[in-house]
């Protein structure tokens, strides 16, 4: 019988041997090596899309098209993964910064400085692209990293990670530094959750199943990252040309991931011209519709249920309901949102400050589409996943989001009396 125990032990003392060669390079070093692997991913892209070519072919009769869309590789998508990684590189590292400076009476001189967290555990589910987007800002952090991803994308993790490996290699680096872990059975993710010993954090990536598992099985600290029920609400006060525009965009340019919109609210009073108008735009993409009463006696669409607004669809769905008023809005997405992106589209500035203010997620947006909550587009160059939880990150977590601190503290000889 397989010993998840051992296996995990042997790995988390690696990775934890190779965090402590990692803190001491120079960031030059660093930047070396993560151009170096994203030149190595563009190199070995044939390799890369083989793998992934065998895990669509598997993956084809079990999972949706929408979410296939996350486990599908492109050459142009692994360009995308290549520049992602050289734009952490040209990122100045938080680590070492001074984060605080003290100077007590007694002569003391205390400096608040970012640190790496040592060993960071990501579980994820079916996005390759996850792979070298959390190795490279782990890396770039002094942190060593140890990936579970989703059973579906394990032929293409594997090659990409054996790609970085081998560049760690090339740089005389702990291979180990990052490291996938090969067991699929999901049993043994229980046993990953309790390495408290070796793990400092653990970053869950996926659907709300996974990431409530995670939180409660855990032993080591989760950086909760949450499923994406997104809102849009169109205010009275919109210009509705650029409402059509946000909430188009929302909705159909990726719905499969977790920034795209679930729900848009609309008020009463620019609700029919609205919704005439937004059914024609979204005619072509072939969204299905789930109305309130007041909403079907407008546009066409099926009956939302009592399940409906807290559904992230991850597919070309949206729930739409219209609302009295500002304050409704509101009290609606406050109610059923996952505290990710929430947008409000209006000319009325006072409205939207107001609904800025109020809503509780990590990212709101005045004018915006919630797809821009991504560590890329927020320029950090990759992201490690976006928190929805309030305790040290939220939002779209970059580098400064991978250390946490320590104080140093210098004296000239002092005592306590």
């Amino acid at each position: 019988m397989i010993s998840y125990e051992s296996i995990f032990k042997n790995m988390g003392e690696s990775a934890r041997a190779a965090s402590l060669v990692l803190q001491q390079l120079p960031e030059e070093r660093i930047n070396d090596v993560l151009r170096a692997m994203a030149q190595a991913l563009v190199t070995h892209t044939n390799r890369i899309l083989e793998a992934n070519h065998k895990d669509m072919e598997s993956a084809r009769d079990v999972v949706p098209d929408t979410m296939l869309d996350r486990l599908l590789l492109t050459k142009d998508r692994i360009e995308q993964m290549a520049e992602g990684v050289r734009q952490v590189s040209l990122l100045a590292s938080p680590v070492g910064s001074v984060l605080e400076s003290i100077n007590r009476p007694n002569g003391l001189h205390i400096e608040k400085r970012a640190v790496p967290f040592g060993v960071i555990g990501i579980i994820f589910e079916a996005r390759p692209n996850v792979t070298v987007d959390a190795g490279a800002l782990c890396f770039k952090t002094a942190n060593a990293t140890i990936l579970r991803g989703g059973k579906e994308a394990f032929n293409t993790n594997q090659v990409i990670v054996s790609i970085m490996q081998d560049v760690l290699e090339e740089y005389d680096l702990p291979r180990l530094a990052i490291q996938l872990v090969e067991v699929l059975d999901r049993e043994a993710v229980s046993v990953l959750l309790q390495q408290r010993r070796y793990i400092d954090v653990i970053i869950p990536r996926g659907g709300a199943g996974l990431i409530q598992r995670v939180v409660q099985d855990s032993m080591i600290p989760v950086i909760e990252t949450g499923s994406g029920v997104c809102h849009t609400y169109v205010d009275v006060d919109a210009n509705l040309e650029m409402a059509l525009d946000i909430a188009v965009n929302a909705k159909v340019q990726r719905p499969s991931v977790c920034n795209s919109m679930e729900t848009l609210l609309v008020h009463e009073g620019i609700a029919k011209e609205f919704l005439v108008a937004l059914e024609k735009k979204l005619a072509s993409h072939h969204v299905t519709i789930h109305g309130t009463t007041e909403v079907l006696q407008i546009i066409k669409g099926i009956a939302v249920d009592e399940h409906s607004f807290s559904t992230e669809y991850n597919d070309f769905d949206l729930n739409v309901a219209i609302v009295s008023s500002l304050d409704d809005a509101i009290l609606h997405i406050n109610r059923y949102t996952t505290h990710h992106s929430e947008a409000i589209v209006t000319d009325n500035v006072a409205s939207a400050q107001r609904f800025m203010n109020l809503i509780d997620c990590s990212t709101v947006y005045h004018n915006a589409s919630t797809r821009f909550t991504d560590g890329f587009e927020f320029g950090f160059g990759a992201e490690i996943g976006i928190s929805t939880q309030k305790l040290h990150a939220r939002g779209p977590m970059g580098l400064q989001a991978l250390t946490s601190y320590k104080y140093f503290v210098f004296g000239t000889g002092q005592i306590r009396s």
